[in-house]
């Protein structure tokens, strides 16, 4: 089982590569922000109280994610292929609790991917991506503050998963393609 953590700064590439892995190795997608808008949307009970919390401009307790992580997870059934986590974890305390809970049904995370891509690269795809999309997060006020957040509360994840020799550093700038196939590399190695 491929359980896969693909990690790496706001525009590193992460929902492209992920896509590229979904074809290729017939592996589930877990978004975070894409589950949180579906349970809300369908107004499951892990939908309504995630909502509450988002209304008042909190963030979700990490528990109530994990649960809701957990019962997409189990909806791919026992005998998956394994899971690109995409958004999570994002601090060492979401990593810890993510390998506690595949830990319960007898699974781990098999690798961590890291897209690495330089600042200035990242703000000229995120405002690029802005321009295309519309997507009224991607302003250059907003990226920055992303990228601090980024630096500061997620970046401490690549030592965590280092310890846990599942670290695996890929350079994210160049061509689509040479990225994927480094990607490539780690996923058929697991």
């Amino acid at each position: 089982m491929k359980n896969i953590v693909i990690f790496g700064a706001p525009g590193s590439g992460k929902g492209t590569q992920s896509d590229l892995m979904i074809e290729k190795y017939g592996l589930g997608h877990i978004s975070t922000g894409d589950v949180l808008r579906k349970e809300i949307k369908e107004e499951t009970e892990l939908g309504k109280t995630a909502k509450m919390f988002i209304d008042k401009g909190q963030l979700i307790p990490d528990d109530l994610m994990i649960d809701i992580l957990a019962h997409v997870y189990d909806g791919f059934g026992k005998d998956h292929d394994g899971v690109i986590f995409d958004g999570f974890p994002r601090t060492i305390p979401q990593a810890e609790a993510l390998s506690k809970m595949l830990d319960e049904r007898g699974h781990k995370v098999a690798a961590m991917i890291e897209l690495d891509v330089p600042e200035e690269e990242l703000m000229t795809r995120l405002i690029k991506r802005g321009q295309e999309s519309g997507r009224s997060d991607d302003n250059e006020e907003t990226i920055k503050k992303r990228l601090d957040v980024y630096h500061s509360q997620t970046a401490p994840l690549i030592e965590w998963y280092k310890k846990e020799n599942i670290h695996n550093h890929i350079n994210g700038l160049g061509e689509m393609s040479r990225i994927f196939g480094d990607i490539c590399q780690v996923v058929d190695a697991i």
